[in-house]
């Protein structure tokens, strides 16, 4: 008889449901005893399942973000063109690992020329100024020449000796290493091209020139990335600027062994975008990911607040504009009020008298709430 009975109060529950739905007037949510009496045996047949609430960060709300895979500012190094030329040959080779002083590319310039030829000038100019410079000491110590001339021979030395150190700056500026400057000094042996070296060891990548392009000075050839260290260049909505503070912990969609430490809050807003940008830590580079990947990260939400829970959302049901969890007890359910703070996907974050240990439905709510309704309007 019992099964008989309930097999038809469903039709009426159903029904109820189905007012709701359609805006029926019902009985105000707070002349409603929160009691709803379900028999053990029904539990079953109506197909409410329940969830025990405990603490679990791992189920917790978060919402993704779009996001792509950079270098810190520190980590990535230029190469330009210092001297306008023709690049003669290209020795570096895209995503090829470089060491610190590898020689990656060669530029033809006319203006090498008439640099060195400053620089064996300057040179030569140093030497006679040293040897004038030592002769009038010696003649001054022997009191044949008066101090002045001795200064005056060592002026003409500083001067010479600034001149030749500036030629070895502008070879030095064209790419030059100290050793073939020296070299040149020495033996007057001119070079018609310069061999660009990496300055730091990295990934090399964006080489923009071919053997026989012609570039200008300054002109950017290819970069090298240091990928020991990698961030994360997250777009959000500035109105999302709350849920982000320093050192919260990020997941990566697609690659779950890697978590991503958020450096700093939230910048400036982008004009015209209403989006922010900010930048998270890498803490695991071996996880997968690569430079320049588009991806998403899920940013926990905070709640740092007593009775705050994330739930499935199938266990909420509503009441107009409350929201309501039904809670398990020793002989149904009761109906707990709860505010809904945020939601992501199938997971809701809810606050209300909650706590751990409670049991709350999770499926067959719809059947729960259509007998809550149905008590009420009896009552």
């Amino acid at each position: 008889m019992k099964n008989t009975l309930v097999l038809r109060r469903w039709p009426a529950w159903l029904a109820v449901c189905c007012a709701v739905s359609f805006g029926s007037p019902m009985t105000c949510a707070a002349e409603r005893p929160a009691r709803v009496p379900v028999a053990e045996q029904q539990i079953a047949a109506l197909g409410i399942r329940t969830l025990r609430l405990e603490k679990n960060t791992a189920d917790a709300v978060s919402i993704n973000y779009p996001a792509q895979v950079v270098v810190p500012p520190n980590a990535e190094h230029i190469v330009s063109a210092p001297v306008a030329g023709m690049v003669t040959r290209v020795l570096a080779e895209h995503n090829q690992t470089v060491a610190k002083g590898a020689p990656l590319l060669r530029i033809a310039s006319p203006e090498l020329g008439q640099w060195q030829m400053n620089l064996l000038q300057a040179q030569a100019r140093t030497t006679l100024a040293r040897q004038a410079a030592a002769r009038e000491q010696g003649l001054f110590g022997e009191g044949i020449v008066p101090q002045r001339r001795l200064q005056e021979a060592q002026t003409t030395l500083a001067e010479a000796e600034a001149a030749l150190r500036q030629a070895k700056s502008a070879l030095r500026l064209a790419g030059m290493d100290e050793a073939t400057i020296n070299h040149i000094a020495a033996s007057g042996d001119l070079h018609d091209t310069v061999t660009l070296n990496a300055r730091q060891a990295g990934l090399g990548s964006e080489i923009n020139v071919k053997p026989g392009q012609q570039v200008d000075a300054v002109t950017p050839l290819l970069r090298i990335v240091q990928t020991d260290v990698l961030w994360l260049e997250i777009k959000a909505p500035a109105s999302d600027r709350a849920q982000w503070q320093a050192g919260a912990r990020l997941t990566v969609a697609g690659h779950p062994a890697v978590a991503a430490t958020l450096l700093q809050g939230p910048g400036a807003v982008v004009p015209g975008t209403q989006s922010m940008t900010v930048y998270a830590r890498v803490d695991k580079t071996d996880g997968g990911l690569r430079l320049g990947e588009l991806t998403s990260v899920g940013l926990p939400l905070r709640d740092g607040q007593p009775g705050v829970w994330d739930i499935p959302l199938a266990a909420v049901a509503y009441d107009g504009a409350q929201a309501y969890v039904f809670v398990r007890i020793k002989d149904g359910f009761t109906a707990r009020p709860v505010r809904v703070l945020a939601s992501a996907g199938q997971r809701v974050r809810v606050k209300g008298e909650l706590q751990a240990g409670d049991s709350i439905a999770i499926a067959g709510v719809a059947a729960l709430k259509g007998a809550w309704l149905t008590d009420a309007g009896a009552r």
